[in-house]
Parts: C-alpha cells; sequence; structure tokens
C-alpha cells in the first residue's frame, strides 16, 4: 500500500484527484472487510438467537463515530448520516439472513 502524500503538499489537481482515488480504494476495502464482521456478527446472533437490529448498539456504533468525526475536525452530522446508513443496509443483510424480514 503506497502512502499518501499530504493534501498540502498536492502539486496540481491530478495529483490531489490521484490520492482522492488512492483514499477512496482504501475505504471500499475497509467497507468490504467491515462486511465480513456483519457476516460473523450474523453468525453468531444465529447461535445466540439475538435480533439483527439491538437499537443501544446502533446509538453506541453512532456516538463513537460521531466523537471521532468531532476530534479529527470532520462533521459529525456527516458521520452520523453516513454510518445510520451504513447500519441500517448491515441489518437488512443480517434480517434477511436471519429471516427476520
Amino acid at each position: 500500500m503506497t502512502q499518501l502524500i499530504p493534501p498540502q503538499d498536492c502539486r496540481d489537481m491530478a495529483e490531489l484527484r490521484g490520492q482522492i482515488d488512492a483514499l477512496d480504494e482504501r475505504l471500499v476495502a475497509l467497507l468490504a472487510t467491515r462486511a465480513k464482521y456483519i457476516d460473523q456478527a450474523i453468525a453468531l446472533k444465529q447461535v445466540t438467537g439475538w435480533p439483527a437490529r439491538i437499537p443501544e448498539r446502533v446509538e453506541d456504533v453512532v456516538a463513537k463515530v460521531r466523537s471521532k468525526a468531532g476530534a479529527e475536525g470532520l462533521d459529525p452530522d456527516l458521520v452520523d448520516s453516513l454510518w445510520r446508513q451504513l447500519i441500517d443496509w448491515s441489518i437488512a443483510r443480517e434480517a434477511r439472513v436471519i429471516r427476520e424480514t
């Protein structure tokens, strides 16, 4: 994995766009890894009988990412929205497999 150039060190738009594209590739790979953890959550929830949606866990995850976003100088509302969409997708996926829907 190639080291990213700090944004302020990009000399032109082509270089900047290349860095954004590289970062997007990493983000997609991380999301794919997260989905594999969701697959394991499905397996564990089937064994334990837990439902796909556990509201307390949803709010815990969102609170954590909002806090991290704020600490990183990123808009917590943006992260809240993105994570809720990601969580909803994950829960829908879990529910299909667990056959809650």
